[in-house]
C-alpha cells in the first residue's frame, strides 16, 4: 500500500523535534544580517523578520504551553485567553535582533521542557479546550498548529528576504516560486 507523503498524523516526538529546531534555524538565517534585511517587509502592514521573532516570543509566553495547561487543568470549561497577535510591536521596541533570538531560544527550550514534563498520553492529546474564536479544539490540534505556525513563519521570513531581490533576479523570477507566488 503506498504511503501518503502529503500528510502525517501528529506524533508528539516528531512535533517536538521540529519545534526544537526553529530557534536554531532562525538564528542561523538571521543573526548578523544587515539591518536592512531584518527590517524588510512585503509592504503595508506586513511583518519584518524582526517583527516575526517578537511574535514568536509572545507566543511562547502566552499561547502554546499556557493554552495546553488550560486544556489539561480545565478542559473546555475555561476558554483560552485571547492572543494579541500584535503585542510584539510594543514588547520588542528598542531591542536588538540578537537579544530577541537569544530570548526566543531560551523560552522555547523552557516550553519544550514543560511540554515533556506533562507526560502526554494519547488520551491527553484528545482532551478538549475552548478557543475564544474557533470554539472547541483538542490538545492535539493546538500542538500540531504550534508546529505549523513555526513553519509558516519560517516560510514568511524566507519569502520576505527573497522578495527583496524581486527586481534584481530578472527573467529567473518565473522559476522562483518564493518570489512569483506560484505553487509547486
Amino acid at each position: 500500500m503506498p504511503t501518503d507523503r502529503t500528510r502525517r498524523q501528529f506524533v508528539m516526538e516528531e512535533a517536538a523535534a521540529i519545534l526544537a529546531r526553529t530557534p536554531t534555524t532562525l538564528d542561523a538565517l538571521l543573526r548578523g544580517l544587515p539591518d536592512g534585511w531584518i527590517a524588510a517587509h512585503e509592504g503595508g502592514e506586513t511583518w519584518s523578520p524582526f517583527d516575526v521573532i517578537g511574535h514568536l516570543i509572545h507566543g511562547e509566553r502566552t499561547d502554546w504551553v499556557p493554552r495546553a495547561r488550560i486544556i489539561l487543568q480545565h478542559g473546555d470549561t475555561r476558554p483560552f485567553d485571547t492572543f494579541d497577535r500584535l503585542a510584539q510591536f510594543a514588547v520588542s521596541e528598542g531591542r536588538t535582533l540578537a537579544s530577541l533570538l537569544d530570548e526566543f531560544a531560551t523560552l522555547r527550550e523552557t516550553s519544550l521542557r514543560e511540554l515533556a514534563a506533562f507526560g502526554l498520553t494519547t488520551a491527553d492529546l484528545d482532551r478538549r479546550g475552548r478557543h475564544p474564536q474557533l470554539g472547541v479544539v483538542t490538545l492535539r490540534q493546538l500542538l500540531a498548529t504550534w508546529v505549523a505556525h513555526d513553519l509558516d513563519h519560517l516560510v514568511q521570513i524566507s519569502r520576505v528576504l527573497a522578495r527583496q531581490y524581486s527586481d534584481e533576479v530578472g527573467p529567473w523570477r518565473a522559476y522562483l516560486r518564493i518570489i512569483s507566488g506560484a505553487q509547486g
